[in-house]
Order: structure tokens, then C-alpha cells, then sequence
């Protein structure tokens, strides 16, 4: 009978890593779905950056309020989980504080947590309030209903309960312990059970400590429907970030090639193409579905954090338009989602549902009303690049259905035709200068 909580815990534990290596499989899946792309070089950059930005917060401290409660939410988050390690091996065990044996030192580590723990409730408390409260206006946007913004507040509420849970846990544990463990925040809430018995007190202490563990299983396997998925993705989304400067638009390498060979005097037009070369033009110009994308911008789509700081500091969006960064990147992930459900549901194979990201999900307003202008990736706190899908979905828009903006099949036709973007001949081109 001694063993039976063990035994339970060893059954929860094998149950909440094997649901959440399941979702990851599947997540890992879904992405690889996305087009093959070169990311091999400069290695030692990437590494920097992933560093420096999701490991050191770097970006997140551009607005600084919000930056530094992030930091400390994050900092907190992932420090005061050190004591999961701890909780892991004395269920499976049936030990009790086990790290307790490393003496003094312990009594600081328990310290530290329980301060980070209190930061971490005040600022989520904070992070609530400006939501829900004060309603910043791009936590209100059109795209934050139903499902994102009940998202967003579930997070909170999971982190509320947790730094709860472990200052409880903490607090109706000092009866019991045998040396002093510091309990800097934790001793000011043990006055709350003083009135109860040694056996009520153990009690709430091994309710709060089997909550925490469950409640943490539960987080992680709720990550993978959640926005929160980038706690893990911002890791591999930063080293894979674009190292071209943000102006450096990507051009088709087939397209490039053809145009300086137009450009060349001395190349037949009527030359009969070599052996391989037809093979260097892409099936499919652009992107009208999300198998059209490559994986890092299926990846960037899943590692989006909701923040909104793209659309904030994007000018088509602060002047009304249709366009929202952040709306771009929902949209990409919910159609992977779809996609992957699809696939799921025919055993590994993709059928055709009458739906692609074009049109279904993204409209033609909001990827014409997109300036190129790159604010949004330079906003973005974990390297995301909401601008390559919009271009992407551009070149598919033009170079497959010849269905750009009646201005923009103008000034194509001028530049083809004139040389130039303006209705002149090429004789006529430097007739301005004389007005």
C-alpha cells in the first residue's frame, strides 16, 4: 500500500510526457509539410541570436514595461520549475524534498524560488489587468475573439494557480521540516493554517503538492493548442530567423536568372535550353496554400506569441486597413492545423478539402495592403516574418493568375514595355528634366 502513490505518479507522469511527445511529433509533422530551404550558414550568428534573443529576452525590453514583466515572468517561470526536478524524483521515490541534503544552500535556492514566485504573481496579476481592464488596443483587435482571447487569459490563470499552489505547498510544508529550508515568503503565509491540525495541515500540503505536478503536466500538454507554444519554438525560430539584411526581398532564383539573361547581348533568346534547366523552374510560382510555404514559415507561424506588436507598429494597420501581421500568422497556423487534421483523418494522406490559405483564410485586401515596409519583422520580440508569407502570396496572385491591382498591371506593363513605370517611351524618359 506504501507504493501506491508512487505508483500513481510514476502512471501520471508516463501518461502527461507521452500525450505531450505525441503533440510535438505531430507538430513536427505539420511544419516539415512546408517547402525545403537552405538555413546551413553562418551557424555561429544563429547561435548568437537565439541566444541573445530567446534566451536573453533582448527584444522583449524594447517596451520596457511590458519587457521587463515578461522577463521576470519568464525568468521566474522557468527557475522555479528547477523544483519540478525535485517533485519528479520524490514521487516516483516517495522521498521527501530530496535536494534538502545539499544543507545551507537549499534554504537560498527555496528563497530565490519563492521571491521569483511572488514576481511572477504580481506581474501576471499586471498582465491581466492591462488585458482585461485597461484593454490595450491591440490585445482587442478584430482577430483577438473567442478562442485567442480566452487563450490568452487561461494562460494567466495557470500561472496565478501554479505560484500559488507552490507558496501553499511551501508554507503548510514548515511544520515538517527538519531544517530551515527559507521560506522568505512562504513563513507569512503559514499563519493562515495555524488554527488546524498537524494531520489538516499535511493534508492541504500533499493536495497543493499533487496539484502543482498535475497542473504542470497539464500546461505542457495544453502548450501545443496554445499561443504559449513559443516557450519551446522561440528557440529554434530565433536560430533559424533570416540573417539578410530585412530590405533584401527573397527573389525566385529561376526568375533572376531569366531576367540577366534577357539582359545579355550576347545569349540567343531562341537557344533551345540545356539539359537540367527546365528542371530549375518551380512547379508553382509563390504560395497559395500552406504546403506552398517553407517550413521556417510554418514554424514562425506556430512559435507566434499573440503579442501583437507587428500590427501595433504596422502603418496599413494604424491607418485602417484591412491588414493585421498578427491575423496573417493565425490564419497560417490554423490552416496547418486543418491540414494536419486532414491528414490525420485519412491515415497519412492529405485530401483536397476545397480550402487553401488563399482566399479561405487570407483575403486579397489584406495582401495588397501590406507596404513591404518590414516594420512588423522588426517588431516581432521572437523573429517572425509575417512579410515573406504576404509576399509569397503576392507572387502566386501575379505570376499565376495574373491578378494584381489594376495600378500595379500598369506600372508591370510600363517597366516591360517602357523600361520605366511611367507611360512613357523610352525616347520620351528624360523629357521631365526640361519642365
Amino acid at each position: 500500500m506504501d507504493y501506491i502513490p508512487n505508483i500513481l505518479f510514476a502512471i501520471v507522469l508516463i501518461i502527461g510526457i507521452g500525450y505531450f511527445i505525441k503533440n510535438i511529433r505531430k507538430l513536427i509533422r505539420n511544419i516539415k509539410l512546408g517547402q525545403d530551404i537552405d538555413v546551413s550558414d553562418n551557424k555561429s550568428q544563429r547561435w548568437k541570436n537565439m541566444a541573445m534573443i530567446a534566451l536573453g529576452q533582448s527584444e522583449m525590453v524594447r517596451r520596457p514595461i511590458a519587457g521587463i514583466l515578461h522577463v521576470i515572468v519568464y525568468v521566474g517561470f522557468i527557475v522555479i520549475n528547477i523544483e519540478v526536478l525535485e517533485i519528479i524524483i520524490d514521487g516516483l521515490f516517495g522521498t521527501h524534498r530530496i535536494f534538502s541534503g545539499i544543507g545551507s544552500l537549499y534554504g537560498v535556492l527555496i528563497g530565490t524560488f519563492e521571491i521569483l514566485a511572488l514576481l511572477v504573481l504580481v506581474a501576471v496579476i499586471v498582465f491581466w489587468t492591462r488585458r482585461n481592464i485597461i484593454k490595450l488596443a491591440r490585445f482587442w483587435k478584430s482577430e483577438m475573439t473567442r478562442w485567442p482571447k480566452s487563450d490568452a487569459n487561461y494562460i494567466l490563470y495557470f500561472e496565478m494557480v501554479l505560484m500559488s499552489l507552490f507558496l501553499i505547498m511551501n508554507a503548510t510544508d514548515i511544520p515538517f521540516q527538519e531544517i530551515a529550508t527559507g521560506n522568505i515568503i512562504s513563513q507569512y503565509v503559514s499563519p493562515w493554517f495555524a488554527g488546524l491540525t498537524e494531520n489538516s495541515i499535511h493534508i492541504i500540503e500533499r493536495t497543493a503538492w499533487w496539484s502543482h505536478i498535475l497542473i504542470i503536466f497539464v500546461f505542457l500538454n495544453y502548450l501545443y493548442f496554445s499561443k504559449h507554444l513559443h516557450i519551446l519554438l522561440a528557440f529554434p525560430n530565433t536560430y533559424y530567423g533570416s540573417l539578410k539584411p530585412k530590405g533584401e526581398l527573397n527573389n525566385l532564383e529561376a526568375v533572376t536568372k531569366e531576367v540577366m539573361l534577357m539582359m545579355d547581348p550576347n545569349v540567343d533568346p531562341y537557344a533551345t535550353p540545356t539539359e537540367g534547366e527546365d528542371d530549375e523552374i518551380p512547379a508553382k510560382f509563390g504560395a497559395s496554400d500552406v504546403q506552398d510555404l517553407n517550413w521556417i514559415q510554418l514554424l514562425n507561424a506556430y512559435t507566434c506569441t499573440e503579442c501583437g506588436r507587428c500590427t501595433s507598429e504596422c502603418p496599413a494597420s494604424q491607418t485602417g486597413k484591412k491588414l493585421s501581421p498578427r491575423k496573417i500568422m493565425m490564419d497560417t497556423r490554423d490552416r496547418l492545423e486543418e491540414v494536419g487534421k486532414n491528414i490525420d483523418a485519412n491515415k497519412g494522406e492529405f485530401k483536397d478539402d476545397g480550402k487553401q490559405l488563399l482566399d479561405d483564410y487570407i483575403t486579397r485586401e489584406e495582401l495588397w495592403a501590406c507596404t513591404s515596409c518590414n516594420a512588423c519583422v522588426e517588431a516581432c520580440p521572437v523573429s517572425i516574418n509575417p512579410l515573406s508569407i504576404i509576399l509569397d502570396m503576392r507572387r502566386y496572385l501575379v505570376m499565376e493568375q495574373s491578378a494584381a491591382p489594376t495600378e500595379l498591371n500598369t506600372m508591370m506593363s510600363n517597366i516591360e514595355n517602357n523600361g520605366a513605370p511611367w507611360p512613357y517611351n523610352q525616347m520620351d524618359r528624360l523629357n521631365w528634366k526640361n519642365e
